[in-house]
């Protein structure tokens, strides 16, 4: 499974905690873990500081708590974490895969679980809230789409037209039938 991912794991960049004007560049590889400086100062001792880079393999970034201290301040306990995951070998496949295969998979879960996932990460709640999900969902539940039921459907959202009872549903395909009748007869 590792043949699948990425050239680089992890990229991140972000400025040093305040009073501080220093950036930094947080990289993660199959093999490595490369981090980035650039010194800024107004101090004439300073200006003449060069951009740093230090790489360590994996193992030698789990033994270097001088290293890890530097991310945790600049990028916080999350990506600290989320790095000593991936050096471990710990990789997340799931938020690799595709959106479009990620909907698919979530269409033919249940009510629940849908609502479930939309409360893991930004990821899952916009996909899970996405009006091409609500549309392979209506498709998986009831098959057969008219095509007046599909204008309906990306005029209000799929997922409103699926949460809609079939009587009022009825009652606005109706309605819009009516109207598109008038401005027929009324162009005639």
């Amino acid at each position: 499974m590792a043949s699948l991912l990425a050239g680089t794991l992890f990229e991140a960049r972000g400025q040093a905690p305040a009073p501080s004007k220093d950036f930094y560049q947080l990289m993660v590889t199959r093999k490595e873990v490369i981090f980035r400086w650039w010194k800024i100062s107004l101090r004439s001792e300073n200006r003449e500081a060069r951009p740093g880079e230090l790489k360590e393999s994996h193992e030698d970034f789990l033994d270097d708590p001088s290293l890890q201290i530097q991310i945790a301040i600049v990028f916080g306990g999350d990506t600290l974490d989320h790095i000593f995951n991936m050096c471990r070998g710990n990789f997340d496949f799931l938020v690799r895969l595709p959106d479009a295969l990620l909907l698919y998979i979530i269409s033919y879960l249940d009510l629940e679980d849908i609502a479930r996932l939309s409360q893991v990460s930004h990821r899952f709640e916009t996909l899970c809230n996405s009006d091409k999900l609500w549309e392979m969902v209506v498709e998986n539940l009831s098959g057969r789409i008219t095509p007046e039921m599909r204008s309906l459907a990306q005029d209000v959202g799929w997922k409103q037209f699926f949460f809609t009872n079939k009587l009022q549903l009825q009652l606005q395909l109706r309605r819009r039938r009516k109207k598109s009748d008038s401005s027929e007869s009324l162009s005639d």
